[in-house]
């Protein structure tokens, strides 16, 4: 048996930088990883979602260059070629992974692992031989999280997908229906939207993006049905049946009437459920709630003192860099520094188009905690920045204590939401006031000044929009 100071299972977003800072902090670490290092986020989430988003913008823009002056003619999408080139980004950034690990001195297994003791895991190898390991001091659980699939939905790779193949589509459907009005739907939805797809979303609740700013959603939506795209909100998708064309015929329930739409692909997105099935968790006494989360405390703990637990199977929000933050901070507690997750706020950002980035409460939830709140907002149609780039759509929404005049919530839908968005937690973080934000010299001509606007907007006092 092998002995390390601490074992971390799974090499994602949160596994792979809990062992790199358990590294650097001079303890002995093994990293076991049962596919491919990266996780998710690097092989069939983050980052190839956002190469081709990417793609899709750039496709779309070089069709759209008429009313700068620019004609251009005769594009043409081979998607052959920008799957190869998503491939290789992945490919690059997973390789970059396994040196960083590496080069900081982890150990990798390869294996499928499974926690035998409260400091003792597992590891089944490929081949069907067992290795057995030893923790002396903690045992990390990051195994992330998989897509959902629908009993009457089962995924068979080729007409009936999950997210996983939705980015490694090599042909462009002609009609796509997306099961599920949530990030991954919309987000993967409206990349063949921009391709060229005929695009239907099936939503059951009565929005999409449930629990995003409504008046960014609206943004989006109009975007969506701007470009000929159909949604069924209250909708519930029943079955389906294939045709002899090789499409697939589904039946939905929609404004109480059944009817039936016929698709290449149907892209089941209904959302992501915990991976901690498997692992042997409950037998070494570890609590598991009823959807498969596992609960930790401020320092990532569960309720076995010796095995702790980060990122997506740890409990939503399910984000990469919730994950990452987590295994920094377990890593520190394992090796005896002070940590805690102490933050005030997560950022969340959404790659649809336009873009939605969001942090901190929404003007619906602070009036639900019973505060009394003032609101800034600032479009993006009359920002000289946004206008240069042909890129109007959306607006900087902020949410703050009208008495206190601190922020409370920051909600973006636009050109670039996904990187003002930073400065936004920050401003949660530092427990900024409206002031702080209005009166920070903003460089123009940015997207950045929005903030500025909006925050002075809030207070009554902006310059470039009409005030309340």
């Amino acid at each position: 048996m092998k002995t390390y100071d601490a074992i971390v299972i799974g090499a994602g977003p949160g596994g792979y930088p809990c062992a790199i800072r358990l590294a650097q902090l001079k303890q002995k670490v093994l990293c076991i990883e049962k596919e491919n290092v990266g996780g998710v986020c690097l092989n069939w989430g983050c980052i190839p979602s956002k190469a081709l988003i990417s793609a899709a913008h750039l496709y779309e823009k070089s069709q759209a260059g008429a009313a700068m002056g620019i004609k251009v003619s005769g594009v043409e999408l081979d998607a052959n070629k920008m799957q190869d080139w998503k491939e290789g980004i992945v490919k690059k950034l997973t390789g970059g992974v396994g040196s960083l690990l590496k080069g900081n001195g982890a150990d990798v297994v390869n294996g499928t692992a499974t926690v035998v003791g409260p400091k003792r895991v597992d590891v089944t190898r490929a081949d069907g031989s067992v290795e057995q390991f030893e923790a002396t001091k903690a045992i990390v659980i990051a195994t992330g999280s998989t897509t959902i699939e629908i009993p009457t939905f089962k995924f068979d790779g080729d007409t009936i997908i999950g997210a996983k193949e939705a980015v490694s589509l090599r042909r462009i459907p002609k009609r796509l229906m997306v099961i599920g009005g949530g990030v991954i739907g919309l987000e993967l939805g409206m990349v063949y939207q921009a391709f060229g797809a005929e695009l239907i979303v099936v939503e059951a609740l009565p929005e999409l993006l449930t629990g995003v700013d409504p008046d960014c959603t609206k943004i989006v939506e109009r975007k969506i049905l701007k470009r000929g795209g159909t949604i069924h909100k209250n909708a519930k998708a029943l079955g389906y049946e294939k045709q002899k064309d090789g499409s697939v015929g589904v039946k939905i329930l929609a404004d109480g009437k059944e009817q039936t739409i016929v698709v290449d692909t149907v892209l089941v997105a209904v959302g992501m459920r915990p991976s901690s099935k498997g692992l042997g968790l409950e037998k070494v006494g570890v609590t598991v709630d009823q959807r498969g989360f596992v609960p930790t405390d401020k320092f990532c703990r569960t309720n076995v003192p010796s095995i702790y637990a980060i990122g997506d199977v740890s409990g939503p929000p399910l984000l990469a860099h919730k994950a990452t933050k987590e295994g920094e901070i377990a890593a520190e507690v394992i090796a005896g520094h002070k940590a805690e997750k102490d933050w005030v706020a997560i950022p969340g950002a959404i790659f649809t188009d336009p873009e939605i980035a969001t942090v901190g409460l929404t003007e619906a939830e602070a009036k639900a905690k019973g505060l009394e709140v003032s609101i800034g907002k600032f479009p993006f149609s009359v920002l000289g920045k946004a206008m240069a780039m042909n890129e109007t759509e959306g607006f900087v929404k902020i949410v703050a204590d009208k008495k206190t005049k601190q922020v409370l919530g920051v909600h973006i839908v636009g050109p670039e939401a996904s990187t003002m968005i930073s400065e936004a937690s920050l401003s949660l973080e530092m427990a900024a006031f409206l002031e702080d934000l209005s009166l920070t010299i903003h460089p123009h001509p940015t997207l950045g000044e929005s903030l500025m606007e909006a925050a002075a907007h809030a207070m009554g006092a902006a310059i470039h929009i009409a005030n309340r």
